[in-house]
């Protein structure tokens, strides 16, 4: 395969981050191939808010426009229900370009492209707590994401569950919009004694013991049944999952990844490895929205646009 043979920029993810960022890269000319495998970790959502113009929206549909819009440059190709499968990299003799190689497929490789370089947009694989019969809530009347869904939810009986530390922090901010809210630490550790006396001069109750039901109709949630039988009515809320950046694919090498999970990057979203970055989820610490996340593809697209013709930015 010669040199012309291989994109410019190879896009793993779909999302509001991968494809902003092919959708910009498209329009400086780069030779852009996006491969999606179309399992978003919103799946669950009914709608998607906070996304100037697109305020509302179900995720799916965010996706179709943006589809649309890019089937429009002849030098995007948009794959989607294929996966990366492998990706190595290898830097080409006496001083040539660097080239990496992946297999794409849905469960086994069918087909070998290069690209220059590549932009990991892939999101995070979400680990919901350990709560029976919470995929029924999800993504109706429970959620991951304040900034996202507490103004639908505002001035309701909230419940916070989750196990992880920064938990009492969550509860804080999800306080902004109730006056009842509930945290469920599912008899984890998670929240002190002093943190939950300061929950409570808050107005925010602590409940320890493990759930045994989440009690509602077609994804609506009416209460929360806990093992010691007392039940508590909620009409809403928020889970504090744990997230995960999925690099199982990558072979020979690995960038670097913070301790909450997140890939390391530097503030133009250039990882450890040369000619590998990053943007979404994946990347960012803070609110997973869908407009930051397209914000951040937007950025990273100027940043590898200016490296590929070697113009020095902001690390």
């Amino acid at each position: 395969m010669t040199d012309t043979d291989a994109y410019d920029v190879l896009v793993i993810g779909g999302g509001p981050a991968g494809l902003s960022a092919a959708l910009n890269l498209g329009r400086s000319l780069m030779r852009v191939l996006v491969v999606d495998a179309d399992r978003p970790r919103n799946a669950a959502t009914l709608n998607s808010h906070g996304f100037l113009t697109r305020d509302g929206v179900p995720p799916h549909e965010l996706r179709r426009i943006a589809r649309a819009e890019l089937a429009a440059y002849p030098n995007i190709e948009v794959r989607t229900r294929v996966r990366v499968l492998e990706l190595s990299r290898a830097d080409a003799a006496g001083g040539g370009r660097r080239r990496f190689t992946a297999s794409i497929g849905r469960k086994d490789p069918t087909d070998i492209v290069t690209a220059h370089s590549v932009l990991l947009a892939t999101g995070l694989r979400e680990t919901l707590p350990d709560v029976p019969n919470l995929r029924g809530f999800y993504g109706i009347s429970l959620f991951s994401c304040a900034a996202c869904d507490a103004w639908e939810m505002r001035g309701r009986r909230l419940a916070l569950i989750g196990t992880t530390g920064d938990l009492a922090d969550r509860a804080r901010l999800i306080a902004r919009w109730t006056e009842d809210l509930t945290v469920f630490t599912l008899g984890a550790d998670t929240v002190t004694s002093a943190q939950e006396a300061e929950l409570a001069a808050a107005g925010v109750a602590v409940a320890r013991h493990p759930i045994s039901e989440l009690v509602g109709d077609r994804g609506r949630i009416e209460a929360i049944r806990l093992d010691d039988g007392a039940v508590i009515p909620v009409e809403g809320g928020f889970v504090r999952p744990e997230w995960e950046t999925d690099l199982s694919f990558l072979r020979g090498f690995a960038p670097s990844i913070d301790p909450d999970g997140h890939l390391v990057t530097d503030r133009s979203g250039r990882t450890d490895v040369p000619g590998l970055y990053a943007a979404g989820d994946a990347a960012i610490p803070g609110p997973q929205q869908l407009i930051v996340a397209a914000g951040a593809g937007a950025r990273v697209a100027s940043v590898m646009v200016q490296d590929a013709v070697g113009i020095a930015s902001a690390h």
